[in-house]
């Protein structure tokens, strides 16, 4: 079976899809989002940061085995697995081996992923996954670009196709102030989602602060220094302006992201 690169699993997530979950984070992701709450993930192969070691190689059997342990939790909640990072579509081999493997066993499956990825692949991971967590960064392509390095196009494209294919997706928006938590930007997002019929709700994920000690620990370029995490009041005046839209809206959490 295929191998892979994960940094991380996370025992007992209950914001990375329905019921108790267990969430895989896997290593590489072709964004570089100057917010990432996980900068560790952005190199595809492990590493050493700052004396600590960073990713693993992994087997699907091994990584099937750790899954399978929290099985009685999923089975009890209505939950299951969630590959997120990074970006799972980064490594496709791997993920689609260990996609297939917890079909098999019949765990509910969920990827949390940006989008950028071609549509073949994603037409292929779509028939592995009950469910997709699908960020939108931001709705101006030039802010887009600026702010992950990478095209909107592709991302909104590939949203598209999973509305065509009738995959259920729950849309993430993180939201940075001063980058993308404006009302244009929002509307925009929430329009975009409300066409599309397979979106089973909407997210919003604040920025937070605490996530940035990363950079200092990993010694990693800090970009947004002195950015803010969004009031709440704000949040939830946003919130209220996307379910006007027809939209199940919530404000997630830190775990969220």
């Amino acid at each position: 079976m295929a191998a892979g690169i994960i940094f991380d699993i996370k025992r007992f997530s209950i914001h990375d899809g329905p019921g108790i979950r267990t969430t895989v984070f896997m290593k590489g992701c072709p964004l570089d989002c100057w917010w990432c709450h996980n900068p560790e993930s952005r190199r595809a192969e492990p590493a050493v940061l700052a004396g600590e070691e960073v990713g693993r190689r992994i087997e699907v059997a091994e990584l099937l085995a750790e899954i399978e342990k929290d099985q009685p939790f999923h089975d009890e909640s209505g939950g299951g697995v969630t590959f997120s990072g990074g970006e799972p579509l980064a490594q496709p081999e791997f993920l689609l081996a260990a996609l297939a493997a917890c079909g098999e066993r019949e765990i509910h499956r969920a990827v949390d992923s940006t989008g950028h990825a071609p549509a073949y692949l994603l037409r292929r991971v779509a028939g592995e996954t009950e469910l997709f967590l699908y960020d939108l960064k931001h709705m101006d392509p030039q802010r887009h670009l600026r702010y992950t390095g990478r095209e909107l196009a592709p991302i909104l494209t590939n949203l598209r196709l999973l509305a065509e294919l009738g995959r259920p997706v729950e849309i993430r928006i993180p939201v940075i102030p001063g980058v993308n938590d404006d009302p244009d930007n929002l509307d925009a997002a929430g329009r975009f989602a409300a066409e599309l019929d397979n979106v089973t709700g909407l997210v919003l994920l604040p920025f937070h602060a605490m996530a940035m000690h990363k950079y200092e620990r990993f010694g990693l370029e800090l970009r947004l220094p002195e950015t803010q995490e969004p009031e709440p009041d704000a949040l939830r005046t946003a919130a209220d302006r996307l379910a006007a839209l027809g939209l199940n809206v919530r404000i997630g959490g830190f775990d969220d992201e």
